[in-house]
């Protein structure tokens, strides 16, 4: 979208950001005023089909006028209620996600930000490999966490120290002792990684935004299992993966496993509120003691009675059932395409990621889409991510993939080779 097609409203908003806040996003030229469901007007009244869903935050649409009304009943009578005493709110939630999480005997930790949880998770992994594993402090043991290459869980400092690319850690070190990485999608390679120090495996059932890579088939059981044999913990972090986004109410029940830890975020808050948390095997969990952590915001009740109605919305089983048939149809139509530009197709429910040739800079294509009425962002150099509201129809669904038609058609045949 060029500069000189901006209205005065949108370069107003434009040069303010500038002027005014932090430069930590490459943002595109459009200034998003209001949503509702699969749908997002900018200040000039101009209509986006959303097609990403601010990274799968709005499952259930933007807007969503049941998580609304619980939201809004409870933020007039309770806003917060500190950890120091008990909330019942919090407690009914705790119950409910560990009930369906599927873990044996869970608990539940909240907190506001995915980034937040993955700290949180990395605390309990390591004071739980300090008792387990028995380490000697006065050899400079630390309990060694284990992550996959191309992962993303989040910028804080502990999350930074699970990535291992550079670029996003590039002056902020030092960071965590103790981290080790191992292919994502080769169990072998885990294997050979693990000691007697290790005390936890963090990883994606997908890689979203490492380029939406899937592990190959039986992947995640022979994981699951060798961390059952090493006593090493499993933990998998699914914040923009569970409550249906691929089809499954948690993405690890494709692969038939139990994790020993579920980070969750995201959706979890319906798109109303900041929420997020991690569901932990009880004897793993009861390592926390009062003082060893804590949050002013996490588990408020206004984001624990949304939490609570998305448990119930998900328990109908109609959202997975719509994700699943839904992201059949949208992965078969994107396959269909006839394009030079595109490598391969890959989705699982309506996560789905459209790879280009390197080449293609899959950024400059997601601009043109704007153009064209539709709105995502890409996934590493060049994957274009396409994770919609589940409320989306097979007519909107057609309208994204004519739309990326029309944009590649317009790029040269032979730009993907330069």
């Amino acid at each position: 979208m060029q500069n000189k097609q901006l209205s005065a409203a949108t370069r107003a908003y434009i040069q303010m950001t500038h002027r005014y806040l932090a430069n930590h996003y490459e943002r595109f030229p459009v200034a998003v005023e209001s949503g509702q469901g699969c749908w997002v007007k900018d200040v000039d009244g101009r209509r986006y089909l959303d097609m990403f869903a601010d990274y799968s935050v709005h499952n259930f649409g933007r807007s969503n006028s049941q998580l609304l009304m619980v939201f809004i009943d409870q933020v007039t009578k309770l806003s917060l209620c500190a950890g120091n005493f008990y909330n019942p709110f919090l407690a009914q939630l705790g119950k409910a996600l560990a009930e369906f999480s599927g873990i044996l005997n869970a608990k539940f930790l909240p907190g506001n930000s995915g980034a937040e949880a993955v700290e949180k998770t990395l605390k309990i992994a390591r004071r739980w490999g300090c008792i387990n594993k028995k380490l000697d402090k006065s050899k400079g043991e630390v309990a060694e966490i284990i992550a996959a290459f191309s992962n993303f869980h989040g910028r804080t400092m502990g999350a930074l120290s699970l990535s291992a690319n550079q670029h996003y850690k590039e002056g902020f070190g030092p960071f965590l002792p103790g981290i080790r990485w191992v292919k994502f999608g080769d169990a072998a390679d885990l294997k050979r990684a693990i000691n007697k120090n290790t005390a936890a495996f963090i990883v994606e059932p997908i890689q979203g935004e490492g380029g939406f890579i899937f592990p190959p088939d039986g992947y995640f059981k022979e994981v699951a299992k060798i961390c059952h044999e090493e006593n090493v913990l499993l933990i998998l972090d699914e914040i923009p993966t569970a409550f249906a986004r691929t089809g499954y109410n948690f993405p690890h029940e494709h692969d038939g496993i139990t994790p020993d830890m579920i980070i969750l975020g995201k959706a979890l808050g319906g798109g109303l509120t900041p929420f997020s948390g991690v569901v932990v095997r009880q004897p793993v969990m009861d390592v926390l003691g009062p003082g060893s952590d804590g949050s002013t915001f996490a588990g408020n009740p206004p984001a624990c009675r949304v939490g609570l109605e998305v448990i119930k919305m998900m328990q109908s089983g109609s959202w997975t059932k719509k994700a699943h048939q839904l992201g059949d149809y949208f992965l078969q139509s994107l396959k269909e395409l006839d394009s030079p530009h595109i490598k391969e197709v890959r989705g699982r429910g309506l996560f789905v990621g459209v790879q280009l040739h390197p080449e293609i800079m899959a950024r400059e294509v997601c601009g043109r889409l704007l153009e064209e009425g539709i709105m995502t962002v890409s996934a590493g150099q060049n994957v274009i991510r396409f994770t919609p509201p589940l409320v989306v129809n097979k007519i909107e669904l057609e309208l994204a993939v004519k739309a990326l038609h029309r944009v590649l058609s317009k790029i040269s045949p032979d730009a993907h080779r330069g």
